[in-house]
């Protein structure tokens, strides 16, 4: 028989981190059942008959959001045989908060006070035995980013699932509250479990909407029910819930009282460094800084580097030199020559070349988000994005966009609001993601290889897509609205564990690397067969690049990009490529010009002859803007069709992005060529005039719901 354990606790509380220690490898990820909340579970390592579930973050057991409906449903139908409460140590105050609900449940609790490493570094003492003493359960010391006590938790809730015994509640408020928690009792304590009785009499004290409509109270039940709460309103002079909330922090302050020494009352070293990163003026050129820094080593310095080396000496002249030497000496036909020596090697070697520069960009990103600068990040965006529309939960998700899109698309499911939730997932693709990177790198390297600022102004031209978007949709009636509310615990700022950076990091590039050896492969080896083969002379067979099946098509709609200045054939095929994956845009330039393609023998550099392809910068950076703007791949396509749950939005989504991408790469080609030089003024300079012109209107005119507001004004003076 297994043995179910929850975890429970507040965001941000290192849940996660313990889940992933206690687990390793051994998760499986999915949607709870009718939900979009992600339902984590695994099993623990070493004991695979006990099994882990990881519940959402939450701060109470109020039905307020969907993480929190998730959760206490989960507790108290699928009734797990233990719940390891995870608390943070460094704010014992918010965290008891949820600790006091779940101990109401009756099910056996772990307290895992997490981040004692944190708490001794702060001078604060914990009495564990104390605080165990106060709440009525075991409490053991943990810190999950270091891997300590993780398991003991773990082998404490195992030990109390195995006894079985239900855990009774001790804390207590006063007096009056406790004689109607009371009387409420006498009314429902034939229909519930009686180590459940104390959860169910403080919900209906609170009128809890689901938990009264599971009862199905007949009408006298009701009146007496209400009469009951009433008098200890009118008694206390508030409402029952804010009622229960303010006994329940009177009781913790209690606690606290008993267990926590301070060593100091003033403000930490979190504080101090808030004071200045989260500052109203310096947030934002600070946040600029870390980002510039952070893509400018892993794409123009250090990255660079070894992305040169990767590509032009380990793959270019070792790996695809010297298969090429070996076929020829083994007399294969030349058709398998150029498949393995410019399809797969030529195409994935394209890729994998940048897999360096992804490594060091996800170090330093995983650095950031273990620290807990991310956390503030979110903070920052919430005061900025709140005045275009969108909320600092709509920032999360471009913050894990970052490394991919398709989990960052999953991370709205955290988005109450549906038109927040719809427009975030619409623009979440538009953040530069892992993928992406190859591209800003190769074009970069063969177009600006001496401006250094290009991988960083890609980032933040997502960003203000982002922007303009949610200024712009916020003012249709199909996502008009105000943002949803945003509340997030900022953590304690620490040194990232190794382990955990180097697992983060190895997480993220994993998937580029599957993917460059699964999907990728099996593109590059079609590009090849596509760009080498075609009917000539009434026959098919391999031919000239320029005559092939790939050519054919890819001339056929080179036009539609022209006005973009990359209707060269060969450019245009890489971008219809990467709909497959983002990476494919890099792949497909790797095959068609690669050591074997039909070019000029003095020119057989990948970077040279992309060069070649695009002759004035407005071109190129059309070229890259479109394909970091436009749709994005088929997987990140299939999570948006997922999440939005209706093929229409699915549609309106791609369709947007994709016109989105095509007017900004229009009018940076059009109005860039002509004021740097490789465009004339023409009929294409008009048509992106007007198009600015429309772009700045959408983002300037008022909002229906401005003008309604106005009038009203108006007509009230």
């Amino acid at each position: 028989m297994n043995i179910r354990l929850a975890l429970a606790g507040n965001p941000n509380c290192g849940k996660t981190t313990m889940f992933n220690d206690l687990t390793g490898s051994s998760q499986y990820v999915g949607n709870w059942p009718g939900v979009t909340v992600e339902k984590k579970e695994g099993k623990l390592k070493g004991n695979k008959g006990v099994i882990i579930t990881d519940l959402p973050g939450v701060y109470s057991l109020s039905p307020y959001t969907l993480e929190e409906v998730v959760t206490r449903k989960y507790l108290l139908q699928e009734t797990p045989n233990a719940i390891i409460n995870l608390v943070d140590g460094t704010n014992l105050e918010r965290n008891l908060y949820l600790t006091t609900q779940l101990l109401e449940l009756g099910l056996p609790v772990v307290l895992a006070l997490n981040m004692m490493d944190l708490v001794r570094r702060n001078g604060d003492q914990i009495n564990n035995s104390k605080l165990s003493e106060v709440l009525g359960c075991q409490v053991v010391e943990t810190s999950a980013l270091k891997g300590e006590g993780s398991m003991a938790a773990a082998k404490a809730a195992m030990e109390l699932a195995k006894s079985n015994s239900p855990m009774t509640p001790v804390h207590h408020f006063s007096e009056s509250v406790e004689t109607t928690l009371a009387e409420i009792a006498e009314i429902v304590k034939t229909s519930v479990p009686v180590n459940q009785l104390r959860w169910y009499s403080i919900k209906l004290f609170e009128r809890d909407k689901e938990v009264l409509e599971s009862f199905n109270f007949d009408e006298a039940t009701k009146i007496q029910l209400e009469d009951i709460i009433t008098k200890l309103e009118n008694l206390m002079d508030d409402d029952s819930e804010s009622i229960i909330v303010n006994e329940r922090y009177e009781y913790i302050s209690k606690v606290i009282k008993k267990c926590l020494q301070k060593k100091t009352t003033g403000a930490t070293t979190s504080d101090k460094i808030d004071r200045v990163v989260t500052n109203r003026w310096l947030a934002l050129p600070i946040f600029a800084a870390i980002m510039f820094m952070v893509y400018y080593v892993s794409i123009s310095s250090i990255g660079s580097v070894v992305t040169d080396w990767t590509n032009d000496v380990l793959f270019g002249e070792y790996i695809q030199g010297g298969a090429s030497a070996l076929l020829e000496q083994a007399n294969a036909a030349e058709w398998l020559q150029g498949l393995v020596v410019d399809g797969i090697i030529g195409g994935v070697g394209a890729v994998l070349g940048f897999v360096p520069q992804m490594f060091i960009l996800f170090f330093f990103l995983s650095i950031l988000e273990d620290c807990g600068y991310m956390a503030r990040v979110a903070f920052i965006m919430d005061r900025i994005f709140r005045k275009f529309g969108l909320s600092g939960k709509s920032f999360i998700p471009l913050l894990i966009g970052s490394g991919c899109g398709v989990p960052g698309i999953m991370a709205t499911k955290t988005i109450e609001n549906e038109k927040d939730r719809r427009m975030t997932i619409m623009t979440t693709t538009f953040i530069p993601c892992g993928a992406k990177l190859p591209v800003i790198a190769l074009i970069g390297g063969a177009i600006f290889p001496h401006i250094t600022w290009l991988a960083p102004a890609m980032y933040f031209m997502g960003v203000l897509a982002v922007v303009f978007s949610g200024i712009v949709l916020k003012k249709t009636r199909m996502f008009a609205g105000d943002p949803a509310p945003f509340v997030m615990e900022l953590p304690q700022y620490h040194l990232p564990a190794a382990k955990g950076v180097l697992i983060h990091m190895w997480e993220r590039g994993r998937s580029f690397i599957i993917k460059a050896g699964t999907i990728i492969f099996l593109a590059c080896a079609a590009i090849w067969f596509l760009s080498s083969f075609g009917f000539s002379e009434g026959g098919f067979g391999m031919v000239a690049q320029e005559e092939s099946i790939l050519a054919v098509i890819g001339m056929a709609i080179a036009p539609i990009f022209a006005p973009l200045g990359f209707g060269e054939w060969r450019a245009t095929v890489a971008t219809i490529s990467g709909l497959v994956a983002k990476e494919n845009v890099v792949g497909t330039f790797g095959v068609l010009l690669g050591l074997g393609a039909d070019i000029a023998e003095d020119d057989s550099g990948l970077l040279s002859q992309i060069a070649s392809m695009f002759p004035y910068g407005a071109a190129a950076v059309s070229f890259l803007v479109f394909n970091l703007l436009c749709a994005p791949c088929f997987a990140a396509i299939g999570a948006i069709r997922r999440e939005m749950n209706n093929a229409k939005w699915t549609w309106f989504a791609i369709i947007y992005q994709s016109l989105f991408a095509y007017v900004v790469a229009l009018i940076i080609h059009q109005l860039g060529g002509l004021l740097f030089g490789g465009v004339t003024f023409g009929i294409g300079t008009i048509v992106a005039l007007v198009l600015l012109i429309g772009m700045l209107f959408l983002l300037l005119r008022p909002a229906p719901q401005d003008k309604l507001k106005a009038k009203a004004a108006h007509l009230t003076t």
